[in-house]
């Protein structure tokens, strides 16, 4: 059995964080470990609004020694971490152990559309993990933030920021263009591999209910590379993954909902 670990936010609610990451590794058929690094919650009497309660240090490094000491993994993604010994524990762990399968979903929470809400704690990750990342998996804004440019809202400007962030540590650069680049007629994404630029299409899929698919789509990446696929042919099949999650996605209430990571097995996956 593959082993793999995800060092991540808990969202209650069960779209997205660890709770996503668990379940995609699940429908790649591997064995998924989770070291928690905040709990994320929703308040349905206040339409939903978030709480986030960081896991302390102590806490956190004993779930990383049960993982990466006490068992083992083929690869490893990061995602919500939330403070700084959560982003300087990773880098511990994932250095010390050699982990060359590593994923950086870089979550960055923000203010509004262009405005961080923890800035240095965004630059820490930058600083202390793109060196370590096989594989980055910045949206938009996300990508802005890593590489210090402006909005970015063009193939043109995904490949600038590419660059930068490439500059910056990363061996391979994956921006994911989503929903946001303006009239998205499919779903376009960027990887760079600091060399070459690919554009990943796939038939955009008209859903408002995506809770947790960056989340997934880091996931599924990190899971092909576990099962020894290539970068690309891990982001081609995280691609489709992503794109039959969220054909079956679903509400769970008023306010969100997300994709549905077993409507894959409809089809046929990994032929």
């Amino acid at each position: 059995m593959i082993k793999i670990a995800t060092i991540a936010g808990s969202d209650a609610s069960g779209g997205a964080g660890l709770e996503a990451d668990l379940k995609t590794f699940e429908e790649y058929g591997l064995y998924g470990m989770t070291a928690v690094t905040v709990i994320a919650t929703m308040d349905p009497d206040n339409n939903w609004a978030h709480g986030v309660f960081p896991i302390d240090e102590q806490t956190l490094k004993a779930q990383l020694e049960t993982i990466f000491k006490g068992v083992g993994v083929s690869a490893a993604k990061s995602g919500m971490l939330g403070t700084f010994h959560a982003v300087e524990l990773t880098r511990e762990y994932i250095s010390a152990y050699s982990i060359k399968n590593y994923v950086l979903d870089p979550v960055m929470i923000c203010k509004g559309n262009d405005e961080a809400l923890n800035p240095e704690l965004n630059q820490a990750i930058a600083e202390k993990l793109l060196p370590l990342a096989k594989v980055v998996t910045p949206n938009l804004f996300e990508a802005a933030q890593l590489s210090g440019m402006e909005e970015i809202a063009s193939v043109e400007r995904m490949k600038e920021a590419a660059k930068i962030i490439a500059g910056r540590g990363a061996a391979n650069v994956f921006i994911k263009g989503g929903s946001k680049l303006p009239n998205p007629t499919e779903a376009l994404d960027l990887l760079y591999d600091g060399t070459h630029f690919e554009l990943i299409k796939r038939p955009f899929i008209k859903t408002t209910w995506t809770h947790g698919a960056g989340c997934t789509v880091a996931a599924a990446i990190t899971s092909g590379l576990a099962r020894g696929l290539s970068v690309y042919d891990a982001i081609v099949l995280a691609k489709k993954f992503i794109s039959q999650n969220l054909e079956g996605s679903f509400p769970l209430n008023s306010w969100v909902g997300p994709g549905n990571p077993t409507n894959w097995r409809k089809n046929t996956l990994f032929t």
